[in-house]
């Protein structure tokens, strides 16, 4: 079977994200490491692939795309499948949520895991950062859980969406990083509706290919331990 994309992926990154979607839509692919011990993301190579030197990249027969909300998206219209079509009514409510866990979940993890990139070295400056985003990501998984409460057919469904898959790995970050602060500030239990779906996700043959090939253990959503990846580091 020809292969018409390649990811370029560091284990336990982004790119889970999206070898989670091409693994449910049943797409051949190659994986190529970026190791990130040896910053390989500021490689002229890579940079070539992605300016911004951020993972992932998937490269692709429209050339390499970048952004893990954009790659999403445009897996998800090339094959159909994964998001609600185009001309759906659904359409609407889908795209505003998946932007949303791009723009602003995504975004606010980012901070919380790499304060210093955005503030300086300040202990004190980034304790307070991280307080403020800890009260903002719970609010964010508020508003995430009652729209999944209401089960529609873009978020939970028995046929996983893009949306489900990136939810469900930035759940399994907000457990885990930063890797020697307290998190017993996140609690997936208080948000039932998204603990259900990172639990039918565990089910799922894409998530086996996915827990085998980077290492993340067998509850890698609903409790999830740091990835022991065969290849590469997840830091």
């Amino acid at each position: 079977m020809t292969q018409d994309y390649r990811l370029h992926y560091a284990p336990d990154n982004a790119s889970l994200v999206i070898r989670l979607a091409l693994e449910e839509l049943g797409q051949p692919y190659e994986c190529v490491l970026v190791d990130r011990r040896a910053e390989t993301q500021n490689s002229a190579g890579y940079r070539a692939l992605n300016p911004n030197g951020l993972i992932p990249v998937l490269e692709t027969p429209d050339g390499p795309v970048f952004e893990t909300a954009a790659i999403l998206l445009w897996l998800a219209d090339r094959h159909g499948a994964m998001a609600p079509a185009t001309d759906s009514p659904d359409r609407a409510a889908f795209l505003k949520w998946l932007f949303f866990a791009s723009n602003t979940l995504h975004a606010d993890l980012r901070m919380l895991f790499y304060p210093d990139k955005y503030i300086g070295d300040a202990k004190a400056d980034q304790d307070q950062l991280q307080t403020v985003l800890r009260q903002r990501l719970h609010q964010h998984l508020a508003n995430l859980d009652q729209a999944a409460a209401q089960r529609p057919g873009w978020l939970g469904a028995p046929q996983p969406s893009v949306l489900d898959c990136y939810l469900a790995c930035q759940i399994r970050w907000m457990a885990l990083y930063p890797a020697q602060a307290d998190k017993s500030w996140f609690t997936l239990t208080r948000y039932p509706s998204l603990l259900r779906i990172c639990a039918g996700l565990e089910n799922r043959p894409a998530v086996a290919k996915a827990q085998e090939a980077e290492g993340l253990g067998a509850t890698p959503f609903t409790s999830p331990a740091f990835a022991n990846p065969p290849e590469g580091s997840a830091t």
